[in-house]
This record gives structure tokens, C-alpha cells and sequence, in this order.
């Protein structure tokens, strides 16, 4: 396989595909206490823009943080006029009586690509497969909405089950699942993400694997379970993302950035475009970035 050039040409921009924004007056985010440490702090989209744009990075998926429709609907005034944002992943209670309604209300802002449920942050792993939220994932494959999954090994199952019940439902996992590498965890993820990657057409994000490294990751930690999900799923299902600020954890953007590289080194140039950025405009059905030199 030839060696990509350093950098991708110029007719694919390069997209974040996960990225955050958030305001903590807004009172929303249980999560991000003071002991998150560096990230408890107010983050703009400029904030990211002058971390990702040291790399060639100007476009990018703004995910949400809180689980609320009023923190979707801020994200979306938020980016309404910002063209370095090209889509944003919100949140909706999926399980409220009107909640078919809710989704196709939100479907019609056009910055609103997909939804999500925080999967991890809720008691029962099997929680997405309770009938009663049928309607409104069925008001999702419909209305075009990605449906992203925050997950953890212990979710995947339902995953598979999710995407075999809801065929059309297009599937984005986050942060590879989220394997505790720190743990050395291989089993069952490793063969629950390989059977989603073969039995489903879900896609996975190449991202947030330096935060499970359970403290200052070592060079080259994560390139086992990177290396598995690039196997499986392919260069044209992987979308890279910095998941920044939540990355600051562990490392800064351009430490990530530069294992990226490293990690994506085996592949082609244009396998490069593809996880750096094709397959978020496709996956997401975005609209070319106001980029020079981007058509």
C-alpha cells in the first residue's frame, strides 16, 4: 500500500466530526462538575476553531453536551451563521408522548443532522430497546436524522439488535465505543464492534479513545482498538473527530491529531480524505464547507 502524503488534497476537506460547545451558566450540564478539571470553563466554537485550524481543520459536527432540547436548539442558534459548523447532534426526549413530533420539529432546522440519547449515562444498558421508542426512532430514519450512539462495551449488543430491528436507521458510534484501554479491555467489545461492523451498515467515530486510557496516555496506547475498528469497519465507515474539549483530559487537540496520523498511516491518500473528512459530508449529508479551494 503507498504512503499518503502529508497532507489531503484539496477538493476533500478536512472535518471534526465531534466537537462541543458549551456555556455552564446554562445550568443544564449534570456531568460537568468542578471536578472535571480543565474543561469545567465556558467553550466557544472560536475556541475550537483556533485549536482545529492549526491542523487544516475549518469545518466541523457540533455534538451535544446536555441532555436537553433547550441546549439543542441553543447549539443550533449557535451555529445558525457559523459556516465552520456543518451540522449539529442534538437531543430530544425520545420516549415523551409527542416525541414523533418533537423529531420531525427539529429535523426541519437544516443545521440539525442527528440525535442523541447519551446512552451511557443511563442505569440499564438495554434501555434503547424498549418498544416504546419505536415511533420515535422510526421518525428518524424517516426525517434523514443520524441517530449517534454514546456507548460503552456493555451497549453494543443492543446496538446490533437496534440496527437489525430499524434497518434504515443510519448508526454512528461514538468514540469506538468507548473500550476501557486503560483496563486493557479487549473482550467482548472487540467481537461485539466486529459483528456490528459486519452483520449492520453503522459507522464508527475514530475518536475520545485517549480519554480511556485511565491517565496520561503512552505513545502509541491506543493503536490496538484503532487499529480494530479501521479493520472492520473499513476507511469508508470511520469518521475521525477530536471530541475536544472533553480531549483535553488527556491530551491537547494537536497530540491527538498527530497520533491520528500516525495511526492512519497504513491507509491510501484518498482512504485519508475519507476518514478525515469525506464520510462526515456523506454520513451526515453535509454541505461542502465555505473553505478556499473546497468545492
Amino acid at each position: 500500500m503507498t504512503q499518503p502524503n502529508s497532507s489531503p488534497a484539496p477538493s476533500t476537506p478536512r472535518v471534526d466530526a465531534h466537537f462541543h460547545s458549551w456555556q455552564l451558566a446554562r445550568g443544564d450540564y449534570g456531568w460537568l462538575t468542578p471536578q472535571c478539571g480543565v474543561i469545567h470553563r465556558d467553550v466557544t466554537i472560536d475556541d475550537w476553531a483556533r485549536e482545529a485550524g492549526r491542523h487544516g481543520i475549518h469545518a466541523g459536527v457540533l455534538v451535544q453536551a446536555a441532555p436537553t432540547e433547550a441546549e439543542t436548539r441553543w447549539l443550533l442558534g449557535r451555529s445558525a451563521e457559523d459556516t465552520r459548523v456543518l451540522g449539529v447532534v442534538g437531543w430530544a426526549d425520545l420516549l415523551a408522548p409527542d416525541a414523533v413530533a418533537r423529531v420531525e420539529a427539529l429535523a426541519r432546522h437544516p443545521r440539525l443532522k442527528g440525535l442523541r440519547p447519551m446512552l451511557q449515562d443511563l442505569p440499564d444498558p438495554r434501555w434503547i430497546e424498549q418498544p416504546a421508542l419505536a415511533p420515535a426512532l422510526h421518525a428518524l430514519a424517516e426525517t434523514g436524522l443520524v441517530f449517534d450512539a454514546l456507548v460503552r462495551s456493555e451497549h453494543l449488543p443492543s446496538i446490533l439488535r437496534l440496527a437489525q430491528r430499524h434497518p434504515r436507521l443510519r448508526i454512528v458510534i461514538d468514540h469506538g465505543a468507548k473500550p476501557a484501554i486503560g483496563r486493557r479491555q479487549w473482550q467482548p467489545w472487540a467481537d461485539d464492534l466486529a459483528r456490528i461492523a459486519r452483520d449492520t451498515s453503522a459507522v464508527c467515530k475514530l475518536s475520545g479513545l485517549l480519554t480511556e486510557c485511565g491517565g496520561p496516555p503512552a505513545p502509541g496506547q491506543v493503536a490496538p482498538w484503532a487499529d480494530h475498528l479501521l479493520e472492520h469497519f473499513g476507511p469508508d465507515r470511520v469518521l475521525w473527530g477530536s471530541d475536544w474539549p472533553v480531549l483535553e483530559l488527556a491530551a491537547p487537540y494537536e497530540r491527538w491529531w498527530a497520533q491520528t496520523q500516525q495511526l492512519l498511516a497504513p491507509l491510501d491518500n484518498a482512504q485519508r480524505q475519507a476518514v478525515l473528512g469525506g464520510n462526515a459530508v456523506r454520513v451526515y449529508g453535509l454541505s461542502a464547507p465555505a473553505v478556499p479551494g473546497f468545492t
